[in-house]
């Protein structure tokens, strides 16, 4: 195998990050030299994986109330980005760059600098096919002709929103001395798309339906270093009740899962997450609340885990063998619980009902039911026995070597 040069990609929170981490860190163990450009505060995480650290552009794209501080519109910003990124690209001369599907200024970069590009998703495959309920509204697969009669109907506004991404991205690459595409999803390479999540919460596609170019390797979970955490005594089951970083300001599922776990048999290990809640929480016999927890060392412990089904929280859960009840916030959290009451390895607990008794009941039946649990268990020992690093990085190797 011949050592490669490559430039990794990800702008962005923890959920694009942090699988870009474990990608780059699994190249690296095969020799590779890798440069990951992403944002200055991941640097030492970085640098720590023995990964070569590039700082990203970092630009305003929403209101951040500071005075004169005007934000960018997001496709303004990806046009300075790209600018901002060229001259890395042309210096570091990489065999292959690989981007996160939202950071779209090193993947512009590399066509402009003719070098081969991969495209990571970080979560479920966002591209549908006919009959596919809409993505992130957080609905099922349908069972019937009339279901996938219905979503191929509702489809025809999403459509138009596609159109419209594409003129905008088209304008973009215009800005940026690119031709413009004759189709959709063009945020997505036609020469390689790694979609690092369980083949498992995956919808059954037609003959032919991926494509040559979208492979789906598992899940790319990374974490920053953490203490341990005590675990609550006894022998009982072991609840984790882990919130997202990013959602639910006020802590509503936290609140709700200490109050109604508080009589339940289990023990209940919880976390703020690093942001205060608004008030005092309730902390039960029952419960021990700190404020971050390591997911890779505690879930091993775990029998159910509690979250608002961000993609990173989720397929650590299941890589674990935890049951999951999930209580989607917003947007793709949606559509990975919908994936996960769809495969059967958890309950989801729609945002209009997340208080103490719908989330206790929640957790019972997750407890309760053994195929739930089976299924979960099914789904770590898949993560056991196929290394998701390992099959990125060859394909990664492979696009290099065309």
């Amino acid at each position: 195998m011949t050592p490669r040069r490559l430039l990794l990609g990800a702008f962005g929170d923890p959920g694009h990050a942090f699988p870009m981490i474990a990608l780059g860190r699994a190249l690296a163990a095969r020799g590779h030299d890798v440069t990951l450009q992403t944002w200055e505060r991941w640097r030492d995480c970085v640098e720590a994986e023995g990964l070569t650290f590039a700082a990203a552009p970092e630009y305003a794209v929403f209101p951040n109330g500071r005075a004169g501080s005007q934000p960018l519109d997001f496709y303004e910003a990806v046009v300075y980005a790209t600018k901002d990124t060229l001259p890395l690209v042309e210096d570091l001369k990489p065999d292959v760059v690989v981007a996160d599907i939202l950071t779209l200024a090193p993947a512009l970069a590399a066509e402009i600098a003719d070098v081969p590009l991969a495209t990571l998703i970080p979560h479920v495959y966002p591209e549908s096919e006919p009959g596919f309920p809409i993505y992130s509204l957080g609905a099922r697969l349908p069972r019937t002709a009339l279901g996938r009669a219905f979503w191929h109907w509702a489809h025809r506004p999403v459509q138009n929103g596609l159109e419209l991404g594409r003129h905008q991205l088209n304008h973009t690459r215009e800005q940026v001395g690119l031709p413009a595409l004759d189709y959709t999803h063009g945020g997505t390479s036609r020469e390689l798309a790694l979609v690092a999540t369980f083949p498992q919460l995956e919808y059954p596609r037609a003959w032919g339906g991926w494509g040559s170019n979208a492979h789906v390797v598992g899940p790319l979970m990374w974490e920053p270093p953490a203490a341990d955490v005590e675990l609550p005594p006894g022998d009982l089951p072991l609840v984790l009740v882990a919130p997202s970083t990013a959602q639910d300001p006020s802590h509503r599922m936290l609140l709700a899962a200490l109050r109604g776990l508080a009589s339940a048999p289990v023990r209940v290990l919880a976390t703020w997450n690093r942001r205060l809640p608004p008030r005092s929480l309730p902390v039960p016999a029952n419960a021990r609340v700190v404020d971050w927890v390591s997911y890779s060392r505690t879930m091993p412990h775990c029998d159910v885990v509690v979250c608002h089904a961000g993609h990173g929280t989720l397929v650590r859960a299941l890589a674990c063998g935890c049951a999951v009840v999930a209580c989607p916030a917003i947007g793709d959290m949606n559509e990975n619980a919908a994936r996960l009451a769809w495969a059967g390895a958890g309950i989801r607990v729609p945002q209009r009902f997340i208080s103490p008794r719908p989330l206790r009941l929640a957790v019972e039946q997750a407890l309760g039911e053994p195929s739930i649990r089976a299924r979960a268990r099914d789904l770590a020992r898949w993560a056991d026995r196929h290394d998701a690093g390992t099959a990125a990085a060859i394909l990664v190797e492979q696009l290099a070597d065309q």
